[in-house]
């Protein structure tokens, strides 16, 4: 996300001085071997700047990077690029406070947005990966597994309305089997296309093969377990 800093050979003096090139990039602050090495300040005529630590020409340790559309970096460095804890805060407002690797959101971190929206667990390559929790404005809550930001895996979505499905995702949504509890007290267990329950609150139930959510061919029982319809194609008979 950076820039590296690459000298060549400049014969500086160890200490402090000032470094300029010719793109017009500029670097001030200490020096050791010709390079480089400790405190210091760079900025390039992109608008970036780059205040901290320095090791052998490039950063590393501590240091604070601004990029010119105001998102602004404050953490470790390690060959150039973010690498350990750090936080970044986005143009938008959004920030991400956790772990770094090679430049990239990795690890375990915490992502946070301005209308209260927030996710906390693993992230890799920059996208949430792995064990997490998001939680939305209007209530609604998922805790499970991610990829790339998707619902994927085994998780449990809370709806802003109550309802509650506890299963399997795929791509951010339930695929194979699950459980869906609606917040008026019916149940569905089973596939969301294949073989499921559905118990209503009036204690009726549909058993059989499913389709988006809805019974297509089946059988319909009362609360006493009497046959009170069957389902061919979505149609009851």
């Amino acid at each position: 996300m950076a820039d590296k800093i690459l000298l060549g050979k400049y014969k500086i003096e160890n200490g402090k001085g000032t470094l300029t090139w010719s793109d017009g990039s500029k670097y001030v602050g200490e020096f050791k071997d010709d390079q480089p090495n400790g405190q210091g300040t760079c900025s390039y005529p992109t608008g970036s700047r780059y205040e901290g630590n320095f090791k052998d020409g490039v950063m590393e340790g501590q240091g604070e990077y601004t990029f010119p559309d105001g998102g602004k970096y404050v953490g470790e460095w390690k060959d150039g690029k973010q690498n350990g804890q750090g936080t970044f805060t986005f143009p938008n407002g959004d920030k991400y406070k956790g772990e770094w690797k090679n430049g990239k959101e990795h690890g375990k971190g915490t992502r946070t947005h301005p209308n209260g929206q927030k996710y906390v667990g693993g992230f890799k390559d920059g996208n949430p990966n792995g064990q997490g929790t998001i939680t939305f404005p209007n209530g609604e809550k998922y805790v499970g597994e991610f990829k790339d930001w998707n619902y994927h895996g085994k998780g449990e979505l809370i709806l802003s309305d109550g309802s509650k499905y506890v299963g399997e995702f795929k791509n951010g949504k339930p695929h194979g089997q699950g459980t869906f509890t609606s917040h008026d007290g019916s149940k569905y267990v089973g596939e969301r296309n294949g073989q499921g329950t559905k118990i209503w609150n009036d204690g009726r139930k549909e058993v059989g093969k499913f389709k988006d959510g809805k019974i297509w061919k089946g059988t319909e029982y009362d609360k006493d377990g009497n046959i009170i319809g069957r389902f061919v194609n979505g149609v009851k008979h």
